[in-house]
């Protein structure tokens, strides 16, 4: 067994584009392994009957879902400077997977999962009203008491309420070009995450979406 002092944890930056925007989280993850491979990073493997190269991601994107600053934390074998790391990882990265920064973080830190509290979207609209409208709209969802939806879990349809998971909603001109942004944060913890898809159904701008991207996760750690 490797003992823990010889590893280095690297946290690493990344974005996740068009490209790669209707894989699934598994295969996300999976994509991983093959890039760190092809970079020949010294990957520390979990103990057990089926090792695994010991990484986490912070937390899954929707399918769908682009992300402009997302986090995953390796474990090193072998300790390297984390500019390396970045500099091996680049050049063989596939199309929509870009490694934006690298730092080292202290390996008794908490999982990056246990973390994360909320996540920033930007959705861009292509919508035939004006944003007005929807402005009115969005700020009469912040100001009702609840909002209950139905939900798929576990294999049973469930009752929740969306309200509570909505931090704050944004409707402003997209920036460069014809149509609108709606910015959000919604609550991305163990205590309950919401959807941007969920909130576009409750405004009624389900079709009207033509980009969802993920622009910044928020940990305990920002504080």
């Amino acid at each position: 067994m490797q003992e823990q002092q010889d590893l280095q944890r690297v946290r690493l930056t990344f974005a996740k584009g068009e490209a790669l925007k209707y894989i699934s989280h598994l295969d996300l993850a999976r994509a991983w392994e093959r890039l760190f491979r092809r970079a020949a990073l010294p990957v520390a493997y979990s103990q057990g009957y089926n090792p695994r190269p010991r990484f986490q991601i912070a937390s899954g994107l929707p399918v769908g879902v682009t992300g402009r600053e997302e986090l995953l934390d390796v474990w090193l074998a072998e300790r390297l400077d984390p500019g390396e790391v970045v500099a091996r990882l680049r050049p063989v990265s596939p199309p929509g997977l870009e490694v934006l920064a690298a730092e080292e973080v202290d390996l008794r830190a908490p999982a990056l999962q246990a973390l994360v509290r909320a996540a920033d979207y930007a959705v861009a609209l292509q919508a035939t009203e004006p944003a007005e409208a929807i402005r009115a709209r969005a700020e009469a969802l912040l100001a009702a008491a609840s909002v209950p939806r139905q939900r798929h879990h576990k294999g049973k349809q469930q009752r929740c309420d969306l309200r509570p998971l909505i931090q704050s909603l944004a409707v402003r001109p997209f920036p460069g070009g014809d149509g609108i942004l709606l910015e959000m944060r919604l609550q991305a913890s163990a205590e309950g995450a919401g959807r941007p898809d969920q909130v576009l159904e409750v405004l009624g701008l389900s079709l009207a979406a033509r980009g969802v991207e993920r622009t910044k996760l928020h940990f305990d750690f920002d504080k």
